[in-house]
């Protein structure tokens, strides 16, 4: 886990989640292994070891490659890392996400961008600004994802941008190995991917087939071979995304940034994908995503490959 006020290093560690006690109050520091290690997170803190030697006796007693396996790693004095979080009606999941971003111990700015919404979600939106990090921005009218991350991403300071769906499909504990390339300097951009090893809920069969058969077409275009194009999870060295020029309002965000960032030369971005646990929705439970989005979503792939 990672030291949010230290100006010495802090640690993070890729499967760990600590708990917090509702929005806007700060996880209890410690390294734990959210699949279930809380003894040694229990141990670590009564015996008052500084963030920087915590880091030490793990990779003493479990060996440097093991912890960089499980994302114990040091993060850099002044890092900060940018949440930007498109919503839109959203009311009965946005206390609990924000809750669980927070709940994350890296150093960070939540960028809660509300796309117009009618249920509610804006005056618990409106409670929450400046809580914990939070900052909310309103549209003044619905515009989409798409709209909603070009806003968000023009207020983001962190050296860091992750985009965050504002529902619990998609774990925030994952964020710590999801910016562990970026830190070591072995990627600028990271997708967490779906398909490649996590545990995922078992949910529609034909939307596992449009996201792979999209997923395919992308990488045909763009020559890269990604497993998840159209996954939430993505990464950005800000400067990259500073570099990109987005104009799509809905869902077709997902395949122009991954044209524009495959087009990139001079040096290429690099690109990495790591693996995700997911935990999808039902309509019922209120997933919006549907049959017109993916034909937008291809109609987006050959566009913005072809054209800017």
């Amino acid at each position: 886990m990672t030291s949010p006020n230290s100006k010495s290093n802090g640690v993070t560690n890729g499967t760990a989640n600590g708990a917090a006690n509702g929005v806007g109050h700060a996880a209890p520091n410690g390294v734990a292994n959210g699949r279930g290690n809380g003894k040694l997170e229990a141990l670590l803190d009564a015996a008052s070891l500084s963030h920087h030697d915590r880091v030490e006796l793990l990779q003493r007693l479990l060996g440097v490659p093991a912890c960089r396996q499980l994302g114990i790693y040091p993060i850099p004095a002044g890092f900060k890392l940018s949440v930007v979080m498109p919503v839109y009606n959203e009311k009965q999941w946005i206390r609990e996400i924000l809750r669980r971003v927070q709940a994350v111990p890296i150093p960070k700015e939540i960028l809660v961008v509300d796309d117009c919404s009618t249920d509610g979600t804006r005056d618990i939106l409106r409670e929450l600004d400046g809580t914990g990090g939070i900052r909310v921005f309103l549209q003044p009218k619905n515009g989409g994802k798409g709209a909603a991350l070009r806003e968000g991403f023009t207020h983001a300071t962190g050296d860091v941008v992750l985009v965050q769906d504002a529902d619990l499909e998609y774990d925030p504990a994952e964020y710590p190995r999801l910016i562990q390339p970026i830190l070591e300097d072995r990627a600028d951009v990271v997708y967490g991917s779906r398909f490649i090893g996590e545990s995922h809920r078992v949910l529609y069969f034909w939307h596992y087939v449009a996201n792979k058969a999209l997923t395919t077409l992308s990488n045909m275009f763009t020559n890269l071979n990604l497993t998840d194009m159209e996954t939430c999870y993505k990464v950005f060295r800000r400067e990259v995304l500073q570099g990109v020029r987005l104009r799509s309002d809905r869902f077709g965000f997902e395949p122009e940034i991954t044209a524009k960032l495959a087009k990139k030369r001079g040096p290429a971005w690099r690109v990495y994908e790591i693996p995700i646990s997911y935990s999808g929705r039902t309509y019922e439970e209120g997933k919006k995503i549907g049959l017109k989005d993916a034909f937008q979503a291809a109609y987006c792939i050959v566009r913005y490959w072809l054209f800017n």
